[in-house]
């Protein structure tokens, strides 16, 4: 009965030979995503892997060329002992960044909501929201900055700066008092946000609604058990664009400094210096993600747990029964041995 066993179960574990059809549909997917992949071994892994390079030395611009002096990790040290602006705006620029993306998120999907209702014009409403993204980008932006149209006037926000000052140190609370000036500017970032969240609520099934509603549950009851966590994965998705999105804004401090100490003349800082700048904000970028990622990531389902636990189980007792059966066997074939010795 073992032998027979085993033989079935190595019949099903042959592996079975993909068709003409499957090859095919293989080749193409492949050629699909070739351009991405080169370009990404071209603009992304190559690019990384020079700019680690480069951090690790001190490069200088010569009449023959880049001149490259191994520091190793001499530059990283220098910018977080040495350096007075770099650690204090990359952590202004933390505290402004886990303060704007609720902000920016929320208000996105406050927007959405609106604009997913039955109203006349919605058409129009949502190109108001997102034209913003389309015109209020790069110079444009610096222009309306630096005439004060990206910020609340003084006197409205003045109650708020003076609260916020009072009650939090003065490191948390600078960056977070330029979060309220710039309020109009923040949420100017919002557009693409508001789309993601609108094909999301529009893909959400009108019967579940009509469901709840017959069993008594208010609008806001079939918010927080039906529509919040049916868009759950978009709020995580769009707390990672929010991040990238402010991570590369032209008007951050950080990527001004990081170019500032690039085409910098002095012999301490150039190219290495600044590559080594730009890896440690990767990584404070990263680790912003991370956090939003684990406030937001989707669990496992329930009765997805308890198919996996199942399959566990199954295959416990599958391993189980072989070591029964082989256990068997060997008895089996003891006891014909001694058989045939006695005869």
């Amino acid at each position: 009965m073992s032998k027979k066993v085993s033989k079935e179960e190595k019949k099903n574990r042959k592996k079975v030979k993909p068709g003409r059809l499957a090859k095919r549909e293989a080749l193409v997917g492949i050629a699909f995503i070739s351009p991405w992949i080169i370009g990404a071994l071209m603009f992304l892994i190559y690019p990384l892997v020079m700019s680690f390079w480069y951090s690790l030395n001190n490069i200088r611009i010569t009449p023959r060329g880049l001149m490259f002096r191994n520091v190793g990790i001499g530059n990283f040290t220098q910018i977080l002992m040495a350096d007075v602006k770099f650690p204090v705006t990359l952590a202004d620029y933390v505290i402004s960044t886990i303060a704007s993306v609720p902000i920016i998120v929320v208000f996105a999907l406050m927007i959405a909501i609106m604009l997913n209702q039955d109203v006349k014009g919605r058409g129009i409403f949502r190109l108001i929201f997102f034209l913003p993204v389309i015109i209020v980008s790069g110079p444009i932006l610096g222009m309306l900055n630096d005439e004060g149209a990206g910020s609340v006037t003084a006197i409205d926000i003045q109650a708020i700066t003076k609260a916020i000052e009072d009650t939090l140190p003065g490191s948390i609370a600078e960056p977070i008092s330029s979060l309220f000036e710039n309020m109009i500017t923040i949420l100017w970032y919002s557009g693409v946000q508001i789309l993601i969240f609108l094909s999301s609520l529009q893909k959400i099934d009108r019967s579940m609604y009509e469901a709840a509603k017959i069993d008594g549950g208010s609008g806001w009851e079939c918010f927080w058990k039906i529509t919040l966590p049916t868009i759950k994965p978009m709020i995580l998705l769009n707390c990672v664009y929010t991040i990238v999105f402010i991570s590369n804004n032209d008007q951050n401090a950080i990527i001004e400094l990081i170019k500032n100490s690039m085409f910098s003349g002095t012999q301490e800082k150039g190219y290495g210096y600044a590559s080594a700048m730009a890896w440690l904000y990767s990584i404070v970028v990263l680790l912003i993600v991370g956090l939003f990622a684990l406030a937001f990531v989707a669990q496992k389902d329930v009765y997805a747990k308890q198919v996996k636990k199942a399959k566990k189980a199954r295959k416990k007792e599958q391993r189980e029964l072989k070591r029964v059966g082989r256990r068997s066997a060997r008895h089996a074939k003891k006891r014909e041995r001694e058989q045939a010795k006695q005869h």
